[in-house]
């Protein structure tokens, strides 16, 4: 075990130690193909003196000689939400003999292929957290991240293309433009990505075809706001920004007497988002208002007769701020979903001074994207390293971003993140390319307990070259959240059961308790969701009791429960 533990923290190269598919976990390894002969070569030849320049960035489109061997017949489906542009780019990757859909979420992906399993279209999932294989299976539903660009298909589609100007995430999006190797590219998004992926495609030599989308519902802008919360009807969505302001809109909604509320926000554990959507959804159920943050943007199909803005200012993580023409867009665009008993949406606000805001931005094309994102892979990093003689992944970055050389149709991807989780493996005897990974990871630096979490799984890492998942939670027993602290809480520990999920994909053998962490997600998705059902006002006789509590107790017994599904401690060192 040490000796293995050893090997898997020394530095080899992608081709000594994974495979086609672990190169695609490891998300970013395979863009330099590390960084082989003919990679020497290319630098060499950007520059008249022939010394290599690693930090020469300015050719990505080259780093994948699978997709260049081909000219690939790249589609465009561009226009507003609810217009049915990734609809059509499904129905081709239905067709298709072989082909992968690539998301942006988690959600996305699942939908996909539960659709194109249905179709008798047999569909693998991967994501950062989830693996489904099914047998015979020659398509592929991906989140953005996890695309395989080693691999030959006839069809690809890439989803909301438009975040390949995102700055923490643009660059996965590009890594998937110009590396999936397929002999058809379908790209589906907002049509400010347009002239950007013009521009980047024209170094392919793909061949190009735009189609423009209407909505094929109305959207109608109401002239008035809400007013009273008495006016609240079925089908409404309230949106506002913050889970305080979403539990106390669903009680003022829910004081009115009239209505229950589903909640959908980005803490919530993507089950339980899918069950609140689900109940929302439901004529049956009594959960017929949504209240929400923007993660209704996209992921969740929703019948919503009518968006309501709480407020259209949100805090961004730096400042609050108003939010952008493609957010407004983006969220109102979720009202009047095509085919549903809403065949009209609208959309208002709650506050009269917002109106102007809200219609100006509706009436206004997105800012077109200037740039994509890009990021340096780890076998650069790696090379690069050697050359600065220095296993700190910290400075590593810093010093490669500094010089990073870029055309201009490219920006350096915000790496803020990532440089906080580098000064703390950094203090770990751990390899460089172990650190990368641990940087990769989902951890949100913002979440003290999420980081508690992943400096507990490094540290025991480095320790021992294995890590159990007991050995981070302390005895006792997950209970319902009685407050809104405690609540945030749990959701703090659900991260951390990703986190855990995660790395057990990328470190082998050294995460063996990957079951378990899924077992406890699941409690900790209950217990919110019994949570969710306590909270606010509960008409007489309307109240019952979650079926999935009853049917845990009747798969695990009472002493399993109590060894084995444990609350973290939040409290610990």
């Amino acid at each position: 075990m040490a000796a293995a533990a050893i090997l898997r923290r020394r530095a080899l190269p992608s081709s000594c130690r994974h495979d086609v598919y672990i190169r695609c976990l490891l998300s970013y390894s395979d863009l330099h193909s590390s960084v082989n002969s003919a990679n020497l070569r290319f630098w060499r030849g950007c520059h008249n003196s022939g010394k290599i320049d690693l930090t020469d960035m300015t050719h990505p489109h080259l780093w994948y000689p699978n997709a260049r061997e081909k000219k690939r017949k790249v589609f465009l489906h561009v226009g507003p939400t609810n217009s049915g542009k990734t609809h059509n780019a499904l129905k081709r990757l239905e067709a298709s003999s072989s082909g992968v859909y690539c998301g942006p979420l988690r959600l996305l992906a699942r939908e996909v292929a539960k659709r194109l399993n249905e179709a008798s279209v047999p569909c693998n999932l991967t994501t950062g957290q989830e693996r489904e294989e099914i047998e015979g299976a020659k398509h592929n539903s991906v989140t953005v991240e996890m695309a395989d660009v080693t691999t030959e298909y006839q069809c690809a589609v890439i989803d909301e293309i438009q975040m390949v100007g995102c700055r923490t995430r643009g660059f996965s999006f590009t890594r998937a433009l110009l590396g999936l190797c397929s002999d058809e590219l379908h790209v589906c998004g907002d049509p400010a990505a347009v002239p950007i992926i013009q521009r980047l495609l024209e170094a392919t030599g793909d061949v190009v075809t735009v189609q423009y989308y209407e909505r094929l519902s109305p959207l109608v802008p109401l002239k008035t706001t809400l007013g009273s919360f008495s006016n609240i009807k079925e089908g409404d969505c309230m949106v506002t920004f913050s889970r305080r302001e979403i539990y106390k809109l669903k009680k003022k909604v829910e004081m009115a007497g009239k209505h229950l509320c589903s909640v959908v926000y980005g803490s919530l554990p993507p089950e339980t988002r899918t069950k609140q959507a689900t109940m929302f959804n439901d004529d049956s159920s009594h959960l017929n208002v949504l209240v929400a943050s923007d993660a209704i943007g996209m992921g969740l199909n929703l019948n919503i007769s009518r968006i309501i803005f709480s407020t259209l200012k949100k805090f961004d993580g730096v400042c609050i701020r108003e939010l952008t023409v493609p957010e407004i867009k983006q969220i109102a665009g979720r009202a009047g979903r095509y085919g549903s008993k809403f065949p009209v949406g609208e959309v208002t606000c709650l506050h009269a001074e917002d109106l102007p805001l809200l219609h100006s931005s509706l009436k206004s094309p997105s800012p077109i994207i200037e740039r994509a994102g890009l990021f340096p892979t780890f076998d650069l990093l790696s090379v690069y390293s050697r050359l600065q003689g220095t296993v700190f992944l910290h400075p590593i970055l810093e010093r490669f971003l500094e010089k990073a050389k870029l055309s201009p149709d490219y920006f350096i991807a915000d790496c803020e993140d990532m440089l906080k989780v580098a000064v703390i493996v950094d203090e770990l005897p751990l390899g460089l390319y172990d650190k990368y990974l641990f940087c990769q990871s989902p951890v949100d630096v913002n979440d003290d307990i999420s980081t508690q979490g992943l400096t507990q799984f490094a540290e025991n890492y480095a320790k021992k070259g294995i890590v159990r998942l007991k050995e981070i939670f302390t005895p006792g027993t997950l209970r319902v959240p009685k407050t809104h602290n405690q609540l945030k809480e749990l959701e703090s520990v659900h991260k951390v059961l990703e986190l855990y999920v995660w790395l057990s994909y990328r470190f082998d053998d050294s995460f063996p308790d990957r079951e378990l962490a899924d077992s406890q997600k699941s409690i900790c998705s209950m217990l919110i969701e019994e949570y969710l059902e306590r909270s606010g006002w509960q008409q007489s006789g309307q109240r019952r009791a979650l079926p999935s509590l009853r049917k845990l107790s009747q798969e695990y017994d009472a002493p399993q429960l109590s060894k084995y599904f444990p609350e973290i401690d939040a409290r610990s060192k």
